[in-house]
This record gives C-alpha cells, sequence and structure tokens, in this order.
C-alpha cells in the first residue's frame, strides 16, 4: 500500500515537472523573441536617426519602453514557473496552482533589480545617442556606467574550454543547464562520455557535473550570442570613428 502511495505521489510531481518543464521553455522562447524585437528597434531606430528622423526615433523609444515591460512580465513568469516546478509536492488537498504562480511571480519580483541586466533602454538611447556623437558621454552618464554597461553580459565564457573556438563561431552551441556555461555541442558530448558520468564542467573552476540531457541549446541561448555579436560589431564602429576623430584632432593642432 505504502510503496503504491509512493509511486503515485512520484508520478505526480514527475508530471507536474514535465509540464512546468514545457511552459518554462514555451515562455523563454517569447522571452527571446521580445529580445530579438528589441535589438531589431534598435538598429532600425539608429537608421532613422541617421536621417534626423528624430520623431520616429521617439516613437520607437516608446515601443521599446513597453516591450521591456513585456519582458519583465514573461522573466518573472518563467522564474515562477521553474520554481513551481522544482519545488511541488502533491498533498491530501487540492493544488491551487494558480495561487502558487502568483505567489511566486510576486517573490521574483520582489528579489529583482529595478532595472534589468544589460538594459535594453540604456543600449538603444546609447546607439542612437552614437549616431552623431561617437565617443562622447551620454548626458548624466559617467565613464563607470558605460563600463558597468559594456561588460554586462547573460554569456559567461567567451570560448568553448574544449575547442577553443569564440563562442561566436559556434556551429553547434549549447550551454549547461546547471552552471551556464556554453560548449561546442560534440565537443562537450564528447568529452562527458570520457569520463564515464564523473564529468566536471571543463572551464576553469567551475565544479559543476555535467550530464548530457543537461547540456542543451536552450531558447534564448541563440539569442544572447546574437546579441554578444552586435555589441562587438558596435564597439568595434564607435571605437573606429573615436580613431579616426583623434587622429582628426591631432592634424587641426
Amino acid at each position: 500500500m505504502a510503496s503504491t502511495s509512493a509511486s503515485r505521489h512520484d508520478a505526480v510531481t514527475g508530471r507536474i515537472r514535465n509540464a512546468a518543464t514545457t511552459l518554462y521553455n514555451d515562455n523563454n522562447t517569447v522571452i527571446g523573441e521580445i529580445r530579438r524585437a528589441l535589438g531589431m528597434i534598435k538598429e532600425i531606430a539608429v537608421d532613422l536617426e541617421k536621417d534626423n528622423q528624430s520623431q520616429m526615433v521617439k516613437e520607437l523609444e516608446d515601443a521599446t519602453i513597453q516591450l521591456m515591460e513585456a519582458f519583465g512580465d514573461c522573466t518573472h513568469h518563467s522564474a515562477a514557473i521553474q520554481s513551481v516546478g522544482n519545488t511541488y509536492q502533491p498533498g491530501t488537498e487540492l493544488t491551487d496552482f494558480k495561487k502558487l504562480l502568483v505567489d511566486e511571480d510576486a517573490k521574483s519580483r520582489a528579489a529583482s533589480s529595478s532595472v534589468p541586466p544589460n538594459d535594453p533602454l540604456h543600449k538603444f538611447r546609447e546607439a542612437v545617442w552614437n549616431v552623431h556623437h561617437a565617443g562622447e558621454l551620454m548626458p548624466g552618464e559617467e565613464q563607470e556606467d558605460i563600463v558597468m554597461t559594456s561588460t554586462q553580459s547573460n554569456i559567461l565564457n567567451i570560448s568553448c574550454p574544449l575547442s577553443g573556438k569564440p563562442i561566436t563561431e559556434l556551429a553547434e552551441p549549447v550551454r549547461s543547464v546547471e552552471c551556464k556555461h556554453i560548449y561546442e555541442k560534440n565537443a562537450i558530448q564528447a568529452y562527458i562520455k570520457s569520463k564515464n558520468a564523473n564529468a566536471r564542467c571543463p572551464v576553469a573552476g567551475c565544479p559543476r557535473k555535467l550530464q548530457v540531457s543537461k547540456v542543451v541549446c536552450d531558447p534564448l541561448l541563440l539569442v544572447d550570442i546574437d546579441e554578444m555579436r552586435r555589441t562587438s560589431k558596435e564597439t568595434a564602429r564607435t571605437d573606429m570613428i573615436e580613431d579616426f576623430t583623434a587622429v582628426d584632432e591631432e592634424h587641426s593642432q
């Protein structure tokens, strides 16, 4: 009797966890699409700023703010779904999942910063500002703010610890569910199999153990890599403009 009850308990818990994983991945796909949209809006705004279309740029800034609100809602919803999936235990009474999700959503909001990491609104304004003011600080901004913003990223390692290739050049990038480090798919799978279930993350100093089933191309990984590519190009473009400006100033003296 006890074993039957325990097996039912485990079956229910497993179904809830699987359902939560599906919802979490679906929601993260939406988050990825929002982030792609934010990147596209920023690029369009830069082109419009070059043509001095200030009103249209302002409208795109307003759209960015609205998308950021949706992004925040989806992010907290994902955290709530994940928390419920990880901690749910069936009881003797029917579970009010709506209340569980609302409570976990509230906890996520209470624990989060008011400004999201790698703030898309700041990046939008910075990109627009750099069209006519490359190399100059935006009004109200300090040099430390630029350093902090430019170093924020969802990507923890810039190259695969096994193949040595830059993350932006990986043919099939995957990320560990446990430690969030990124690898080339074939290289990490071969590495894990060679360790006979005792594989630790090959990134120096990382103690996490790895399993093939938990090293995946999650819904946001390709978005993170695309954003890394765009940021690198924008930084290179700004540096080039600053170099030309410096040379021009030297010749004018």
